[in-house]
């Protein structure tokens, strides 16, 4: 069950959700959890909820002439030629905590090939938590 609580908290921290998935993945460490599982349970949920991002910046056309869309014809502009400057590569920051959302939505608006997508996504995020898992066993460990 913990392991399916980590994967939803991941899920929904990448998305425009409020969730820390980082403190329940150390909380989860310092109680004797499989170091793997939580790896795993936390990329894989964390991938997942990116996926659902460049979904919604998929569909960002359809929806860009309405009154009520939140960006301007400008931004999405700006937007897109920042991402066109690093190319997909960018995704591999999607695990930022600031911006690292907005990454894979304009990563979704520009249609990143869905594997190239998942697996940039899943290498930045993965790696982040096993720098977190990393130091939190350092930490706690005597």
């Amino acid at each position: 069950m913990a392991y399916l609580t980590l994967f939803l908290t991941a899920f929904a921290a990448a998305t425009l959700l409020p969730a820390y998935s980082e403190i329940m993945l150390g909380t989860l460490v310092t109680q004797g959890f499989s170091y793997w599982w939580l790896w795993f349970s936390a990329t894989l949920g964390n991938t997942l909820g990116s996926v659902v991002n460049g979904i919604i910046g998929r569909q960002v056309d359809r929806f860009k002439d309405k009154k009520w869309f939140p960006l301007s014809e400008m931004q999405l502009h700006r937007a897109r030629n920042r991402f066109n400057r690093y190319g997909q590569w960018s995704l591999l920051l999607g695990w930022l905590p600031l911006g690292g959302d907005a990454l894979t939505l304009v990563g979704g608006i520009m249609r990143v090939p869905w594997l190239n997508f998942v697996i940039l996504v899943a290498i930045g995020k993965g790696l982040r938590y096993a720098f977190v898992l990393w130091l939190v066993a350092e930490v706690s460990s005597p």
